[in-house]
């Protein structure tokens, strides 16, 4: 319409140039407005588009123009308000453009020398950012000096860069940069900035991605004449095609997979638009080659154009979809992605016809998707695709491997079990990897095998894993076929992973990915480039406590590698190898003499590292047993075992020369004992047999020569003063534990007294025992006193721990020992050793490298304290003939103020000291409970704050609570407690249930406690009647705790269940996996907390009659549990509980264990309990409770069948009150021949119960019909079998009956049902008291039902609990399998409830829909039609200033109802793509005549960059609805009144080449999931937020 008056004021106008010259306005001193800069573009756009003859006088004008009007404009423009101000800059640089259309080059560059200036100068400068680039923009096509677009570019590449700045960016990318676009000149300029940028200043992929989108018009060819291809590089020439570079694919293959959103919706747009311009113009088209033989990035050929249209339609298919983030919407993509293949690879399937990375970018999309299940099938269908499709080899995917497949693997949730896996299988994506492992390396060319294997262990040891992807990465490795591809280099790296394990704390996991990273070592090293040293290095890292266990299979395994490439490792410089001996035994021989040379050293050297001993005692024996191997093959005995007593000799010299040598230096007796230490720990794990290994004999048998040296040395080292320094604790520590281990290894191998260790052990006590109580006669304490207290008080610990643990060595009778606990019960407790005034002046680097501060010591000395005072404790029964002792040992009053004295130390001890503590309470509050109840009650508070905070502290929790629980639950306390209903009994009732709430969190606990609580109710240490019968009544004062046992099973988090099904799966593996040998049982399974209650109820005898009266006390509490269950009965709302929630599985534990009860109950508790139990089969339960309440009413009813009576009674109820849970009581006679199995008279109950079942036979319940069906078959049956004739006027019909159950015509869901029931297990294979048994109650019927797995208890796990024994009176199993065989069928039982819900009242509405016609003044009808004439011609001058673009809707339906919208709330004028919509049928449906009454315009998809721009020069804010990371929120937007909305398209969206056209984005704010409205509906709340607000301002201008 401008341009219109512009043409009539041209034509009119006699003068133009006074004309244009009375646009231009004032002097330069006068401001251009805003509107005389729109009017005089107007005029400009006209003269320069020819609408003046005179051109030199046309430029003088437009030279006049830019230079005095508008370039001021644009510099005073900087102090306008912020819309005005978009507008005048706008509007001048429009201007501008025109101007330098009519000058040429030397207006245009001046004016692009100021932009620059100002540029450079920011914000100092002239112009404003906005307006200097917009002034670029404006003269950019216009420019031709070299120098100057040089500058142009590098400034706008620059803007483009400023990330931090957004704004600027993106008005780079939408103004400036399609400016230089249409300048061939500046545009090869522009392209070898963005793709190849200098390696100093890379440009960022989203930055690069929005330029390129920008100028993707002139990136490729429109016309029929192509381009000439060029190489890298090179120069851009006039006509270019982004299509032939690799460069520009790879940054679309980078922006693919992006993180941004926007930045991957511009990648595809770039790869639609060369597809789109590849199949038009249908010629050959090929990229720059890519290194090595594989294709390039991309191509074209016209004989291929269907194969290659079809392929990358498919890809922008799945790429698009994957956008949507919903795996339900993404799942029937997927195949697609198989067809990609087949596309992609020749059929000879030796190469690819398209590059590999492009499948690469779709699965790293997946990968990196929000949604983990998206990510998890990406994953999966990746590794399968390996199995499927026989795949060429490409470097790429090696890389793809090690990268985002490996980062994605590392998502522990991924590895959960598959539906249908049973609990300890394999997770699926485990066993997949392994597949995929094994087949990607055997197609790995040989030469590239070794790089991709280190590449891939680097990148496991270059990241903290989880245990659980490590675990199953390691398993891969070790599936790898057998290769030599591992050196030196592969060796460190895989010792790398193993330290990486050593973070984590699932000892399992951590212990099973050892074993198979060692596996894996053996299956891969390259022997022939790694030496022994460098073996032995890498086997040190593997714990023997977690998997490489002497004995063990990996062991044995390991032995075997070592023995069979004996002759192929590197051989070493250092020594050679003679003819008669292995390499093992000669570098193992060295170890041993390298090991013990020791240079002369200050004696006051530090204590050795262990990591050389360690390795050195492992070597040793691996050598012993590979002899002892190879002996075995070839059929000889080795009992010399020559090679063995080579490695000791030179360890032996040093051990006899301990005791007689003084002058061995300190550094080579503590490696001598460090080494001898270590030894003996690896052979005394407990999965080695200690007395038929040969081994391990002869070691004893050597060391045993130089033990009594070995003690002297000892006994001279701790009790001679000879240890008085800080770092001398170490070496303390030392000796002490080679002590212990002696002791140990006497204990097992049957050692008797001998004088020389009896010797020892008085020596050393009465030597500690004199140091202890040396009064120093100076007055300043020095520190090698204060240290040899500490080294006597830790050897006195020692002592006692040996002669507490091993009994067998029979030392408690020493006259020592006695003198021992005298001294120690008239000790102070708590003694604190002063710091001497010495330790000032010490340098604190010794303090440090022992780890040690004087606090530590004292706690240490605190803590011996009280091991040997519970030496003394637990050791009183002995008697003595000391006076003070015997007093100790009986005075109550010395026991409290030990106990106040236990208190104490809890206080100021460390929590991994406090562990004698506990030790002494256990024995200290038994005795004191009735006479100091307050200070035991206090002792249990404090003890269990400290159990308590230990709770995150995994080794010394356990035994810290061991004792806990040891010493608060021990039945002596308890039978006080309950005695009297004490404070006590409250406070242990209450720790009771604290310790089982931690359960929920800790797993294990409660397994501690229940199982402790019910060895010491069932077996009791002492055989005495009292004692017996008193230990069993706690078991009545405390059957809360058995209750809440029988009911325990926490609902765990996603990842604890995770770490239990992976944690089942290595148990599973058994000794195959050596962590399964060497790691101790810890019991922590939550269900052997119902194994031990369980298996604790079975051992009851119901003649006992403390067994039977809590029988019976405990039968009535849990039936007390279920009436919360029953209340529902008699509520007015129904309550439903989901298929296993925590209600359920409650329930179903509930009856599971009452029918363990049923054989234990006596006729007169279920009189009076068999009402509450039939009345359970009301209430509303799922399948696996209603099959649990039907077999105890069975097994009742077979037991005592005089109470048929009552259950008869359950059928005359009203039958509104019974519903389908009749079927429950139907399924009960079903298995009538059981329950009248001990009945005298069998006919009149068959009688009764087939009058009962023929009445429900007709009810209209079609379930019930079903149930009763099945019931009159069964009872039908037992009437012919019983030759009853008292119902032959009824045969026919019951026949009748049945036969018409058995020939239901049809194939409906009537005839399936009824064949289903009938083959379902309950009426078909299960036999209740046949079937009775632990596995049954416990595993086979929760299989059957369907229960979750977790619920399922196999009998393994009551056969592995050793804890308490099996009863050998319950029935543990079947005796025949056809129940345990039996998979679950698809009937189950359906149940409505008893009580409808009460209905709900309907809102009654009291409005009324009012449809509204918006004509400002009522008009009668017969001039609607002037109505109507009068609006059309008011079209296009609406008072709204709002245009709504929809050029890019392509659905009928979506442009009706925006144009109804439109028209409704006054939208100028409504763009759409084709005018051709209008005449659809589906468009008129919805728009309802409104395109008649609203202004209509085409402006076509490919046209819309052009129309944006020319109306961002009218002044119009053009804003996009679109959800971006900059996007305003519509609840927060003011409109300007010139305002053009751009809808994106029902699919894509807006194209990432418009949307730097935009000024902003503006998103509607979202609650649900669902991610973006209708296009229609978004258009209509903006249309409608712009017509609020112009509302509110008109009424406020008013």
């Amino acid at each position: 319409m401008e341009l219109v008056l512009a043409d009539a004021l041209l034509s009119q106008c006699p003068d133009s140039a006074a004309l244009l010259e009375a646009m231009r306005g004032g002097g330069p001193d006068e401001a251009l407005s805003v509107e005389q800069a729109e009017t005089l573009r107007f005029l400009l756009q006209r003269v320069a588009e020819g609408g003046w003859r005179r051109e030199d006088e046309a430029r003088r004008l437009a030279r006049e123009a830019a230079l005095g009007r508008c370039f001021p404009a644009l510099v005073r423009s900087g102090s306008a308000p912020a819309e005005e101000r978009l507008r005048l800059v706008r509007a001048s640089c429009g201007a501008l453009r025109w101007c330098a259309s009519l000058c040429g080059p030397s207006l245009a560059e001046r004016l692009a020398q100021e932009a620059l200036e100002a540029l450079a100068a920011g914000p100092a400068g002239r112009l404003q950012t906005e307006a200097a680039v917009e002034l670029l923009a404006a003269v950019a096509p216009w420019l031709v000096e070299s120098t100057l677009l040089e500058r142009t570019v590098g400034g706008a590449l620059a803007l483009l860069q400023q990330q931090q700045e957004e704004d600027k960016t993106l008005l780079v990318a939408g103004r400036l940069l399609p400016a230089l676009g249409r300048n061939s000149a500046a545009l090869g300029r522009v392209w070898q900035g963005l793709v190849f940028p200098p390696e100093s200043a890379p440009q960022p992929v989203g930055q690069t991605l929005l330029a390129l989108s920008a100028l993707s018009e002139a990136l490729f060819p429109t016309g029929a004449r192509q381009p000439t291809s060029r190489t890298e590089g090179e120069a851009a020439r006039p006509l270019l095609d982004a299509r032939l570079s690799s460069g520009f694919w790879k940054v679309v293959q980078t922006g693919l997979t992006e993180s941004d959103a926007l930045c991957r919706k511009r990648a595809r747009y770039l790869l639609k638009r060369a597809v789109d311009v590849s199949e038009k113009l249908r010629s050959e088209c090929v990229c720059s080659p890519h290194p090595g033989n594989e294709p390039c990035l991309f191509w074209w050929s016209a004989e291929k154009n269907d194969q290659l249209t079809q392929f990358w339609e498919n890809y922008i298919l799945i790429m698009e979809t994957l956008e949507g983030n919903q795996i339900h919407v993404i799942k029937p993509v997927l195949p697609k992605l198989n067809s990609l293949y087949e596309l992609a690879i020749l059929e000879q399937k030796d190469s690819w016809v398209f590059h590999p990375s492009w499948h690469m970018c779709i699965y790293k999309r997946m990968f990196e998707s929000e949604n983990k299940t998206l990510a998890k099938e990406g994953v999966i269908h990746f590794l399968e695709m390996w199995e499927v499709q026989c795949l060429p080899p490409s470097p790429g995917f090696s890389e793809f491997v090690i990268g985002p497949l490996m980062d994605a693997l590392s998502e522990s949730s991924f590895y959960s079990r598959s539906v249908g896996q049973l609990m300890g299988s394999c997770p699926s994506l485990g066993i997949k990897l392994q597949t995929f492992l094994a087949a990607f390396f055997t197609n790995i060319p040989e030469e590239e095998k070794s790089g991709f294997l280190l590449k891939f262990i680097l990148r496991m040891s270059n990241r903290h894993w989880c245990a659980i992807p490590v675990l199953f990465l390691s398993m891969a490795l070790a599936h790898i076929p057998a290769c030599r591809a591992l050196d030196m280099e592969g060796l460190l790296a895989l010792r790398n992973v193993l330290q990486c394990t050593m973070i984590t704390h699932q000892i399992l996991l951590r212990g099973a990915a050892q074993c198979y990273l060692l596996k894996a070592a053996m299956l891969l090293t390259n022997v022939e480039k790694v030496s022994l040293s460098d073996i032995s290095n890498f086997i040190v890292s593997l714990r023997p406590e977690e998997s490489l266990g002497r004995g063990t299979v990996l062991w044995k395994t390991l032995c075997d590698w070592l023995r069979a490439n004996d002759k192929h490792f590197q051989r070493p410089l250092k020594y050679c190898v003679p003819q008669d001996k292995t390499l093992l035994n000669v570098h193992v021989q060295f170890l041993v003499q390298d090991y013990l040379k020791v240079p002369i050293a200050n004696e006051d050297c530090p204590m050795p590292d262990w990591f050389e001993a360690r390795l050195v005692a492992t070597m040793i024996l691996l050598a012993a047993d590979v002899e002892e191997m190879t002996c075995e093959y070839n059929g000889t005995g080795n009992t010399e075992r020559i090679e063995l007593k080579a490695f000791l000799n030179p360890l032996l010299d040093v051990l006899l020369k301990l005791g007689t040598n003084p002058y061995i230096s300190t550094m080579k007796t503590d490696k001598s004992l460090q080494l001898l230490l270590k030894l003996l720990q690896t052979c005394s794990v407990r999965h080695s047999n200690l007395q038929s290994d040969g081994v391990i004999t002869f070691l004893w048998n050597e060391f045993m020569t130089a033990s009594e040296s070995i003690l002297d040395f000892l006994l001279r080292r701790l009790s001679a003063n000879e240890l008085s320094t800080i770092s001398d604790l170490d070496r303390c520590n030392l000796y002490l534990a080679v002590l212990s281990e002696l002791m140990s290894f006497c204990s097992v191998n049957g050692w008797t007294r001998e004088v020389s260790f009896c010797g020892f052990v008085s020596s050393l006590i009465s030597a500690s025992l004199c140091n202890l109580q040396e009064i120093s006669s100076e007055k300043e304490l020095q520190l090698g006193e204060q240290i040899q207290k500490v080294v006597s008080m830790a050897s006195l610990s020692v002592v006692c721990e040996i002669m507490d643990q091993m009994p067998a060595l029979q030392l408690q009778s020493l006259p020592a020992v006695e003198t021992l606990k005298t001294v120690i019960a008239c000790s102070e407790l708590n003694h604190v050793l002063k710091k001497p005034c010495s330790m000032e002046k010490i340098s604190s680097l010794e303090e440090v490298s022992s780890h040690q501060g004087w606090g530590k010591i004292v706690a240490r000395y605190i803590h011996d304290q009280w091991v040997c005072l519970h030496f003394t404790l637990n050791n009183y029964q002995n008697p003595s003939k000391d006076e003070d002792l015997e007093q100790f040992l009986f005075d109550v009053q010395k026991y409290a103020r030990c106990l106040e004295s236990a208190l104490e130390a809890l206080t100021i001890l460390p929590s991994d000291h406090v562990l004698p503590v506990f030790h002494c309470m256990k024995i200290l509050v038994p005795k004191l409970l009735e006479s100091s109840e307050s200070l035991c009650i206090e002792a249990f508070d404090l003890a269990w704050k400290t159990i308590s905070s230990l709770s995150n502290t995994q080794l010394i929790f356990w035994p810290n609570l061991k004792v806990f629980v040891q010493f608060v639950f021990n039945p002596v306390v308890l039978a006080a407690a309950a005695k009297n209903k004490s404070r006590a009994y409250m406070k242990i009732k209450e720790i009771m249930f604290q310790l089982i709430e931690m359960s929920s969190t800790k797993t294990g606990v409660f397994n501690t406690l229940l199982s402790y609580c019910c060895q010491t109710w069932m077996f009791p240490s002492c055989d005495n009647e009292s004692t017996v019968e008193n230990a069993f009544l706690n078991a009545g004062n405390y059957s809360e705790l058995l209750v809440e046992a029988c009911l325990f099973g926490t609902v765990f988090r996603r990842d604890q269940r995770l770490n239990q099904e992976v944690c089942a799966f290595v148990e599973n593996l058994g000794s195959e996996c050596a962590a399964n040998v060497v790691i101790e049982s810890t019991n922590r399974d939550d269900h052997f907390v119902r194994v031990c209650a369980i298996k604790f109820l079975c051992l009851l005898d119901e003649t006992n009659t403390l067994h039977k009266k809590f029988i019976e006390d405990f039968f009535m509490n849990l039936l007390d549990k279920v009436r919360p269950f029953m209340s529902e009965l008699m509520s007015k709302s129904k309550t439903r509980y989901y298929v296993n929630s925590l209600q359920h599985r409650t329930k179903n534990r509930l009856w599971q264990t009452l029918l363990v009860l049923l054989p234990k109950l006596h006729e007169d508790i279920l009189t009076r309990t068999i009402d509450r139990i039939l009345q359970a089969g009301y209430s509303n339960n799922q399948a696996s409770v209603k099959y649990l309440i039907e077999w105890t009413i069975i097994w009742i009813l077979h037991k005592f069948p005089h109470f048929l009576q009552k259950f008869w009674d359950c059928f005359s109820y009203d039958e509104d009150w019974l519903k389908t849970s009749i079927c429950a009581f139907l399924s009960v006679l079903s298995h009538l021949d059981t329950i009248i199995e001990n009945a005298s008279e069998k006919i009149p109950i068959v009688k009764k119960a087939l009058v009962v079942v023929l009445q429900w036979c007709f009810h209209h319940n079609f379930s019930i019909r079903l149930y009763a069906l099945v019931a009159l078959k069964k009872i039908w049956g037992m009437c012919k079998e019983l030759w009853m004739d008292d119902f032959e006027t009824l045969t026919p019909v019951i026949e009748s009956c049945l036969h018409q159950a058995e020939s239901m015509h049809g194939t409906g869901n009537a005839k399936k049902n009824w064949q289903r029931i009938q083959k379902h297990f309950f009426f078909e294979n299960f036999h209740p008291v046949k079937d009775y048994c632990l596995e049954t109650i416990f595993y086979t019927l929760p299989r059957l039902s369907e229960i979750a797995e977790e619920e399922w208890i196999s009998l393994n796990k009551f056969t592995s609990f050793t804890d308490i024994p099996l009863s050998v009176t319950f029935p543990c199993t079947c005796s025949h399998t056809e129940l345990l065989d039996l998979k679950p069928n698809d009937w189950s039982q359906q149940d409505i409830g008893l009580k409808s819900a009460e209905p709900v009242n309907q809102k009654q509405w009291t409005d009324v829909q009012k449809k509204i016609i918006p004509w400002k003044n009522s008009t009668l009808d017969l001039d609607l039609e002037l109505v109507f004439q009068d609006r059309a011609s008011k079209l296009g001058k609406s008072n709204s200033r709002l245009i709504v673009v929809a050029s890019l809707i392509d659905k009928p339906t979506n442009l009706g109802g925006l144009c109804r919208t439109c028209e409704i709330f006054g939208v100028s004028a409504l763009i759409v793509g084709s005018l051709h919509y209008v005449n659809d049928k589906q468009f008129q449906y919805l728009s309802v005549s409104a395109e008649q009454w609203l202004s209509l315009l085409e402006v076509k998809p490919f046209q819309l960059i052009d129309y944006l721009d020319q109306k961002k020069t009218e002044g119009y804010t053009i804003i996009g609805v679109e959800q971006t990371a900059k996007s305003c929120d519509l609840t927060e937007y003011h409109f300007p009144e010139k305002s053009l909305l751009l809808l994106g398209n029902e699919h894509e969206g807006i194209p990432a080449n418009l949307i730097q056209q935009l000024d902003l984005c503006v998103e509607i704010p979202q609650q649900g999931v669902i991610r973006s409205l209708n296009v229609h509906v978004s258009g209509a709340l903006l249309i409608w937020e712009y017509t609020r607000q112009q509302i509110i301002r008109q009424k406020r201008q008013q």
